[in-house]
């Protein structure tokens, strides 16, 4: 591959990756910290850099691609979708746009649906939901907590690293202990307008909730009239043995935030609303691009590829395995696996940095849940034998360094 000379129009692609990182380099951002390597192409739990390297993906675009990349299915929906209409405003109605909320409703029993872009702008229209339909003010998070990076969003999420920079942030918006009810119970006051929760704390370090927390919280949301918001940008859709993680609970959201893997790789998001709720009053949020077609026809068709393929009953089978499977590596720098489903995280004794850049070394891609995990977010269509390639890596580099 590297050589060929690749062209959109007159514009001219880089096709080798020195001249793709120093492109992105001269002209991008900088605000990421990009790893030396150029991705050019994706099939299923498999990508390949420019010159042809072939990677295990366990990022999955940070857990968007469950479905897998380039999906048959989604990449026909967007293709005929492309061809008959890209774009419709919310002002208008549109036939896959009512075809999707329909659909998202029905899997979660919620009565309505707010389409976004991504997980953070999901977060925000429920704070926004969250306060106009109670009168109140206050919102409460948790400690290791992630929701976003845009102001709001960012205020409720708990890293000081990410937040620190932007101070002041949204008042009003107070962290608690994960899974410690008591904690939970005395900071609700007559202001609380939600609780945000996590089912598991992704970026956090992967720690799944306790059942007794969750139940809790909603019956404390219940008795002081507060909204209970469910946060399952990255839990959504099957990662964890479920449609939606909450599921594995005996609880029913109030506003629960979706995103990341809706589309199967093309950005959207969304906000169900619980039919116990009013009306959202008119005129109160918006988004030009959500609900767009393109979007839509995706996530219909990832929705049905989960479906029909069970792939929520194959996270669960397959993340037990792995999990089983990593807890059988005798490294002394491992201090505990968990994880739900095909959402697993290794805690190591020491920084994980160098040991996801061995990985790479080994042809697989993996993330960090903080400074000391490695997180594994695949795409649920990884097979078993891709995981044992997985597993046998990981065990490689804990054993060697």
């Amino acid at each position: 591959m590297s050589g060929t000379s690749v062209s959109i129009g007159n514009i001219i692609i880089p096709s080798d990756s020195e001249a793709i990182m120093t492109l992105e380099g001269q002209y991008s951002s900088g605000v990421y910290g990009k790893r030396p390597l150029a991705i050019v192409r994706g099939k299923g739990a498999r990508l390949w850099d420019a010159e042809g390297k072939e990677y295990i993906d366990c990022v999955g675009g940070h857990g968007v691609v469950n479905v897998g990349h380039c999906n048959p299915a989604v990449v026909q929906a967007i293709t005929q979708q492309a061809q008959t209409l890209l774009t419709c405003p919310e002002m208008l109605h549109n036939n896959v746009r009512a075809a999707l909320q329909a659909k998202l409703c029905q899997l979660a029993n919620m009565g309505r649906v707010f389409l976004t872009n991504s997980g953070t702008e999901s977060v925000e229209a429920a704070f926004k939901f969250a306060r106009i339909l109670t009168g109140r003010t206050e919102i409460i998070a948790c400690m290791r907590a992630f929701h976003g990076r845009t102001m709001g969003s960012l205020s409720a999420t708990w890293n000081k690293k990410y937040r620190e920079p932007f101070m002041p942030l949204i008042p009003h918006i107070s962290h608690v202990p994960f899974n410690n009810l008591e904690k939970l119970d005395q900071a609700i006051s007559d202001q609380t307008a939600a609780i945000i929760l996590e089912i598991v704390q992704g970026e956090g370090g992967v720690h799944p909730v306790d059942a007794d927390f969750i139940e809790g919280a909603q019956r404390l949301c219940r008795e002081r009239g507060a909204l209970l918001i469910i946060d399952e940008v990255q839990t959504g859709f099957g990662r964890t043995g479920k449609m939606f993680a909450y599921q594995h609970y005996n609880i029913e959201p109030d506003l629960l935030c979706l995103a990341k893997s809706i589309a199967g790789g093309i950005p959207m998001g969304a906000v169900l609303i619980n039919n116990r709720l009013g009306p959202i009053q008119s005129q109160t949020h918006g988004s030009t691009f959500g609900g767009n077609p393109i979007a839509c026809a995706a996530a219909l068709a990832t929705i049905d590829y989960i479906e029909t393929n069970h792939l929520d009953t194959r996270a669960a089978e397959l993340g037990e395995w792995f999990v089983g499977r990593l807890r059988r590596i005798e490294s002394e720098q491992i201090r505990v696996v968990r994880g739900k489903g095909l959402m697993v995280g290794i805690e190591l004794k020491q920084k994980v940095t160098p040991y996801l850049q061995a990985l790479m070394g080994e042809n697989i891609l993996a993330l960090p849940a903080g400074l000391t995990v490695m997180r594994f977010l695949p795409p649920l269509v990884i097979s078993k034998e891709e995981l044992e390639q997985v597993a046998q890596a990981v065990e490689k580099v804990l054993l060697v360094k």
